[in-house]
């Protein structure tokens, strides 16, 4: 038997939000304190927490079958990985986050050919090298190991490439975005002889379903409500859902009970044209997961 599945979970900023995740998924993660090991509550998979910057190099070599990292590192490292999902998650919103140039807002840098020349403060250096190098601009990168806001604010660079999500950070610090280098995200990678093995496969597949089941869940709720049947064809019209509302008549009588799901972007508007068109009793109720 191939499995238990060696599975790498991010260090850092995602851990959190990975464990959670996991959870909604259906698997819990205790880490117990600085071990790098920690404790599942499945006998088919093995944790183990490295950082994300480092991830796709272990999944690449084999040390760990599976694991989730950015987007980004993948690309810095070069690593030859089985990108199996993509998964877009974090503490701020679920958009996919941005690696961009910023300088101060009184440079007379406007553009990419501006920085011509000029130093760049980094902690995606190989990246950030090859896009230059690409574009023909002679630019010097250097590697920041943390603070990066502050090395153009102090004069050690000239700009900037650092990941954001809003920008906020950025601007709080004084900075303007020029230009976007690339979008990144959350992605769950295979080693290849991992992927090749059919048991590891099957579960790695299933991670992948459950963990994108749990995202989904996040994005819907689900809605309960009763209605009459002069009112039923109104209510059921305003009702978004991934098919169609579920409908079911109430015991002995003309009234009805209809359940749909729909995006927690929408439901504040609609409850309340349900309750125009005639539905009464809704109640609103989180879904763990939608798969």
């Amino acid at each position: 038997m191939s499995l238990p599945l060696k599975l790498g979970v991010p260090k850092g900023s995602l851990q959190k939000a990975t464990i959670a995740l996991f959870k909604r998924s259906g698997w819990t993660i205790n880490v117990n304190g600085r071990s790098y090991f920690p404790e599942i509550d499945d006998d088919n998979i093995e944790c183990a927490i490295c950082r994300a910057q480092e991830m796709s190099l272990y999944v690449e070599n084999g040390t760990i079958d599976a694991g989730l990292t950015g987007k980004d590192w993948i690309a810095e490292n070069g690593s030859d990985v089985h990108v199996v999902t993509d998964l877009i998650y974090s503490k701020v919103s679920s958009r996919p986050a941005r690696w961009v140039i910023a300088v101060p807002y009184d440079s007379d840098i406007k553009t990419l050919k501006d920085l011509e020349g000029k130093k760049i403060a980094t902690e995606l250096v190989e990246f950030t090298k090859k896009y230059f190098d690409e574009h023909n601009i002679n630019v010097t990168v250097n590697f920041s190991w943390g603070a990066t806001e502050a090395k153009v604010v102090s004069g050690l660079a000239d700009a900037i490439v650092e990941v954001t999500e809003t920008g906020s950070t950025i601007k709080a610090h004084g900075l303007r975005i020029i230009h976007e280098l690339m979008q990144t995200n959350t992605q769950l990678i295979a080693n290849h002889n991992a992927w090749q093995d059919s048991e590891k496969r099957e579960k790695i597949n299933n991670i992948a379903m459950l963990l994108q089941g749990a995202l989904l869940g996040e994005k819907l709720v689900g809605l309960k409500l009763n209605v009459s049947k002069d009112n039923l064809e109104a209510v059921v019209n305003l009702l978004p859902s991934l098919n169609a509302p579920t409908v079911s008549s109430l015991y002995q009588s003309d009234w009805f009970a209809v359940e749909s799901m729909v995006n927690t972007s929408v439901v504040r508007e609609l409850i309340p044209k349900l309750l125009k068109a005639g539905g009464e009793g809704i109640i609103e109720y989180p879904l763990n997961k939608v798969v």
